[in-house]
């Protein structure tokens, strides 16, 4: 009895590291492979945005998954939101659609940040953003999210900071919703007003 009463202990331990160590390894590695993945299949098919598009709100959605969960692609994702939101029926439903696909392709960089605090240069930006995540938490990822060109960073400090995965879910959700709606308005008013598509 005593010996396996030692062993529990030693087994114990060994599940911690585990929990430590190898899970979060493993998270951001599948991350990584994610993103890597992305970019291999885009430098593979370049014209995949081009067809995608022809999808409607489906491609919309697909498009912001892939374009949200990696930064290294040429591609501007409000550029084909915009796009989209001009030539199809209802720019609200491009932006409700677009804003799903961003808040799911972020995970990426919210599991990369959860698995390895020290992926970054923490530069006076990423500190100060940093700040703001843990001063007001999912507050501030909502506020950031409506901006696209400052997100990209808070996914990975909401996963570094532990941050509730719902929570950033649901605050980058309705930050890119809000975002993707305006700009796909904004570019369907604009396009119906040119004399020429009139």
């Amino acid at each position: 009895m005593d010996e396996t009463n030692a062993e529990k202990p030693g087994n114990a331990r060994k599940l911690i590291w585990l929990r430590k160590r190898i899970i979060p390894l493993a998270g951001l590695l599948v991350a990584i492979g994610i993103m890597v993945g992305i970019v291999y299949f885009y430098w593979q098919n370049p014209d995949i945005f081009q067809e995608l598009r022809a999808y409607g709100y489906l491609g919309a959605f697909v498009i912001s998954v892939i374009l949200n969960a990696t930064i290294i692609l040429p591609v501007s994702n409000m550029t084909i939101i915009m796009t989209l939101g001009a030539t199809l029926p209802s720019p609200v439903i491009v932006g409700l659609a677009g804003g799903l696909g961003a808040a799911i392709g972020e995970f990426t960089g919210y599991v990369a940040g959860r698995s390895g605090r020290g992926l970054l240069t923490k530069s006076k930006v990423y500190n100060r953003m940093e700040s703001w995540v843990k001063r007001w938490g999912w507050i501030a990822v909502f506020i950031m999210s409506i901006f696209p060109f400052v997100f990209d960073v808070v996914g990975i400090i909401a996963g570094a900071l532990r941050m509730p995965l719902w929570r950033f879910f649901v605050a980058c959700w309705l930050g890119r919703t809000i975002s993707y709606v305006f700009m796909a308005s904004m570019a369907s008013m604009g396009f119906k007003t040119l004399p020429w598509f009139g």
